[in-house]
């Protein structure tokens, strides 16, 4: 756990929110303490609609705890991935030993998928977290129980997951497998009458949790007769929750897309899956429920998201602590299989090389490698080839320890080299001005002066945060960039002296005098410009423009 605290929260505090996510749900936490509203969540002038604001109240509360949004918007992350790790931990520790619990939790803090989101301000750590004490709370009672009190704990945060980030859920599906075990006698089940009233308690405390958020919100919206509050309610509940998993309209994958995730981001437990998957096979016709459960319940996630359209990586990730559970007690045995160490021993080193080569390029070989990528990288750029030459050169010494035969501890050093520095303490300082469009927004201020009010036009929720007020937007999501540059012309002319537009350069074309308007410097690898009245030119009419694809993505 003292390595998890210095792995995980290395940096925090460094570094401002950065695409993807971090700056809309950060925006969005932000503007409720300043508007008081924090039933309906908003992103500028419009109704944020894609998540309900479970996440977004707990930046609010780490901001109330901390007095810092440097470090309240990743608090939660950071809280979650420890609290994932001790749930696990103990849960390992009550149904194999001490042994496989150390060795699990261990896994879980080196995959690479569950280091990066815990560093990250996005929904799904604080997700696994919910997910996780619900799979803690049921299999409690499962397997361990029978307990009452924890089964109702797992309906009661199976209802907080669902009004967290809609799939919730999931965790209830462990009730399929558990039936099925009871129905074939496997062993390692607690004894249940299934004639007891307190099954029934479950779904009631799902229903409570689930009304603690919905009935307020269904008030404030339907009960409104506000169109535009009607419509974000309609969006929450039916657009991004179903309509998202049947007909995805972003983030299309293949069916097969997972299987890459689970052998690249779930390293370094997917070294070990030709050795896993004949162990557990073996172990099959031996009904061990421990073992049974975890297994089925993970596989049954993979393909719940596997049949939808959408798909990102971080979706599978909560079923990542009940995969590692239910190899738990085989992980010991299986690090002692020379080629997996020897494979461990391997990532790490290519890892090393590739840090060291880049670095070692960059500095010493063709100049222009470095030029091309200043404007996106920000005024540091040389330092990030110097960062990527001392974790390169740290790697390679530790794979020199460790050798061979401890390849999982030359691994588990470079990744601890890596998140500590690379994206700990040194690197996100070097490109944080660039990535959270910090720099942009404060030089587009001491351009314009105290006193002139900036109209965000195409915006991204990065430039929203970062701008230094006095600062408003013409809308987002549902106004298109071509009605946002109508309103800003209008709003510009109508108070020439006190107002400026700060717009994308994809905006620039004819209807402006290029040689009137200011260069506001990258951010996100695009250019942003400052365009006051007198650049206007009268009566030309811009040309239809449609937000990239890539808007939403930084």
């Amino acid at each position: 756990m003292l390595l998890a605290v210095l792995m995980l929260s290395a940096g925090m505090g460094l570094r401002d929110p950065w695409p993807a996510d971090e700056p809309r749900f950060n925006l969005a936490a932000q503007q409720m303490v300043e508007s008081g509203q924090y039933l309906i969540t908003y992103r500028g002038t419009e109704v944020y609609s894609d998540k309900p604001p479970m996440f977004m109240w707990l930046q609010v509360a780490s901001y109330a705890v901390t007095g810092s949004w440097r470090v309240a918007f990743l608090l939660p992350s950071l809280l979650a991935a420890l609290g994932t790790m001790l749930l696990l931990y103990d849960l390992t520790r009550r149904l194999w030993s001490r042994r496989a619990a150390w060795w699990a939790s261990f896994m879980l803090l080196l995959t690479i998928q569950f280091a990066f989101q815990a560093k990250r301000a996005q929904i799904d750590a604080s997700l696994l977290i919910i997910i996780s004490l619900s799979m803690y709370g049921l299999l409690r009672h499962l397997l361990c129980g029978p307990s009452w009190r924890w089964y109702a704990l797992g309906w009661f945060a199976a209802g907080v997951g669902t009004i967290t980030k809609g799939v919730g859920f999931l965790s209830l599906l462990i009730l399929l497998p558990y039936a099925l075990a009871r129905w074939g006698q496997w062993r390692g089940l607690s004894a249940f009458d299934w004639r007891d009233w307190r099954w029934l308690a479950g779904p009631p405390c799902f229903a409570l949790a689930v009304a603690l958020w919905l009935v307020p919100m269904l008030v404030a919206t339907y009960g409104s007769g506000d169109p535009e509050l009607i419509s974000y309610a309609d969006d929450l509940l039916f657009r991004q929750t179903a309509d998202r998993y049947v007909d995805a309209w972003d983030h299309q994958k293949p069916f097969h897309f997972f299987a890459g995730i689970i052998l690249t981001m779930w390293l370094p437990g997917s070294l070990l899956l030709p050795w896993l998957l004949p162990a557990w096979l073996k172990r099959w016709p031996r009904r061990d429920a421990r073992l049974l459960l975890p297994l089925i319940w993970v596989l049954m996630v993979v393909l719940f998201f596997s049949l939808s359209p959408g798909k990102r990586d971080v979706y599978i990730m909560p079923a990542l602590p009940m995969a590692i559970l239910a190899a738990a007690p085989l992980l010991a045995g299986l690090w002692r299989i020379r080629a997996a160490q020897r494979l461990a021993g391997l990532i790490a080193l290519t890892l090393s090389l590739v840090l060291l080569a880049l670095g070692a390029w960059a500095l010493l070989g063709e100049p222009s490698f470095e030029v091309r990528r200043a404007p996106t990288l920000g005024p540091r750029v040389q330092e990030l080839w110097w960062l990527a030459l001392t974790c390169g050169a740290l790697g390679l010494f530790a794979c020199a320890w460790f050798r061979w035969r401890r390849g999982l501890l030359a691994y588990a050093a470079v990744m601890v080299v890596f998140w500590t520095l690379a994206y700990g303490w040194w690197g996100p300082s070097i490109v944080n001005g660039v990535s959270s469009a910090r720099s942009v927004m404060e030089n587009a201020r001491r351009i314009v002066g105290p006193e002139i009010t900036l109209g965000l036009v195409a915006w991204q929720e990065q430039n929203r945060l970062q701008a230094v007020p006095p600062a408003t937007d013409f809308g987002f999501e549902r106004t298109n960039w071509g009605d946002q540059w109508v309103l800003a012309k209008q709003w510009l002319q109508a108070d020439p002296d006190a107002r400026r537009a700060f717009i994308q350069e994809a905006l620039v074309d004819e209807c402006l005098r290029t040689e009137l308007i200011i260069d506001a410097g990258i951010s996100n690898r695009r250019r942003w410009y400052i365009v006051p009245a007198e650049a206007l030119v009268e009566g030309c009419q811009s040309k239809p423009i449609r937000a990239p694809d890539d808007k939403w993505d930084g």
